[in-house]
């Protein structure tokens, strides 16, 4: 299959039962993809190829023997590289943790082992998922697939780029004021934050303990759902996991959006701040739906950024004063901002926290799913710092980072320039068959996850 590369997990596990691709034959395809293309995507910062084809080898000898795990068995994954994998470094793009090895596998790691799933490697990302693109660090940032010239979104950078260059047909991420779903938007695949607590962060290194999130990528709402099966589940070990109802995620893809109440939160990218005039196009296209109205973005944002910035400071304080040339002047400028926060400053933001959550789920008691922005802007140069900076916090993610609300990226359509753009879609919380059952139509509806970066 000289396309295999372009397989989503579905259509491979279908390709596995019938006998017209095998896991060997898809991770050697994957591997030689990747030695071509990722020289100029820089989507992985290690790529364990001997494992990975043991992996295959044995998903191989299983599935002859008619013996199979599920749809993920013998299905490869990259890792966003702050979630640990034993016997692999977990550097988290930085040169403080650089040599750094994971002696056990993340429990997502390793629900996904037990799935039968192939790891092919470890994926680039922001360091310690704060710092934006930066040149100045032991690995180069990853790119987008669509213009390599342009900024793929992060934090989960390599995970976005990898899906859009065919490296990989999943991938994990990491989401604490978007991170999921920024890389997916801009890469035109489709990344989800779960409900806070649904997916364990254990063997993840964290950013802030009270927003951080695993979320599943992929390049089909079908294949998020599937990701999401494997990855939810209580883990007593994570102090913030939830214990819920099992239930397949993606039971509901195909029944459409009948009878469903869809709200469209247009002051985020009209009044609260700008967009772009083709995302905002792109919005209006995806929308025939009613207008709903939350507390302005720069509230959910400012309550978020206080936060975010508190609970970092108090995870790389130490080094940041013992080692500080050791960071990117990016993450390092960032970082230090917790510094400045007082014990009230923090108690008051989680104060006001109670407040926005209770304002987002009043709404959801007229809509069963809210539409609205995700960036403001399509992905700008990633050489040019002065743009990144004006559009990165150009965003309507973090106010879902907050509430802890599921809420999914994927793409409504393409620049004149080329290059995706995003929409984003929220459900209730522990909702997410619902979210996914809306965003499976647009799906259908649009066919823009048909379209294939030019890379």
């Amino acid at each position: 299959m000289s396309d295999a590369h372009w397989l989503t997990a579905t259509e491979i596990s279908a390709a596995y039962a019938a006998r017209h691709l095998s896991p060997l034959e898809l991770v050697r395809a994957l591997l030689d993809r990747i030695a071509a293309l990722d020289p100029r995507v820089h989507a992985f910062i290690k790529v364990d190829a001997e494992a990975a084809l043991d992996a295959a080898g044995l998903a191989e000898r299983e599935i002859a023997a008619g013996r199979s795990r599920g749809p993920l068995h013998g299905v490869p994954v990259g890792i966003k590289d702050i979630i640990d994998v034993a016997g692999l470094p977990t550097t988290c793009h930085s040169k403080v943790l650089l040599d750094h090895v994971a002696t056990a596998d993340a429990e997502a790691t390793a629900r996904l082992r037990a799935a039968g799933a192939v790891i092919l490697g470890k994926l680039a990302l922001h360091e310690f998922a704060i710092g934006g693109p930066a040149f100045d660090l032991p690995f180069p940032p990853a790119r987008n697939p669509w213009n390599t010239g342009h900024h793929p979104g992060g934090s989960s950078s390599g995970s976005g780029a990898a899906l859009a260059a065919g490296l990989v047909p999943l991938a994990l991420g990491t989401d604490t004021g978007g991170s999921v779903r920024n890389p997916a938007g801009a890469c035109g695949v489709v990344g989800l934050k779960p409900t806070y607590g649904l997916v364990s962060r254990r063997g993840v290194f964290p950013l802030a303990f009270t927003l951080d999130h695993v979320g599943p990528m992929a390049r089909s709402v079908g294949d998020v759902a599937l990701l999401l099966d494997t990855l939810a589940g209580h883990d007593p070990a994570d102090p913030g996991s939830v214990a819920t109802a099992s239930r397949r995620f993606g039971e509901d893809l195909g029944r459409g959006v009948r009878g469903l109440r869809i709200g469209f939160v247009r002051h985020f990218h009209e009044t609260d701040l700008t967009a772009d005039p083709e995302i905002a196009a792109a919005l209006d296209e995806a929308a025939h739906v009613r207008t709903v109205t939350l507390p302005s973005l720069r509230e959910f944002s400012g309550v978020q950024r206080v936060i975010m910035l508190a609970e970092s400071w108090a995870i790389h304080a130490g080094w940041l004063r013992e080692r500080p040339g050791d960071y990117s002047a990016s993450s390092r400028r960032k970082l230090m901002s917790g510094a400045f926060l007082s014990a009230g400053d923090y108690v008051s933001a989680q104060q006001r926290r109670s407040a926005l959550i209770g304002a987002v789920d009043d709404v959801f008691r007229d809509v069963d799913a809210l539409l609205c922005a995700s960036a403001m802007d399509p992905a700008c140069r990633i050489d040019d710092a002065e743009a990144v900076a004006r559009t990165y916090p150009r965003q309507a993610r973090n106010p879902f980072n907050l509430t802890g609300h599921p809420a999914l990226a994927m793409m409504a359509g393409l620049s004149r320039a080329g290059l995706p753009l995003p929409v984003q879609l929220i459900g209730r919380s522990h909702d997410e068959v619902t979210l996914l059952r809306v965003a499976a139509a647009f799906e259908r509806a649009t066919a823009w996850h048909q379209r294939r970066a030019p890379v």
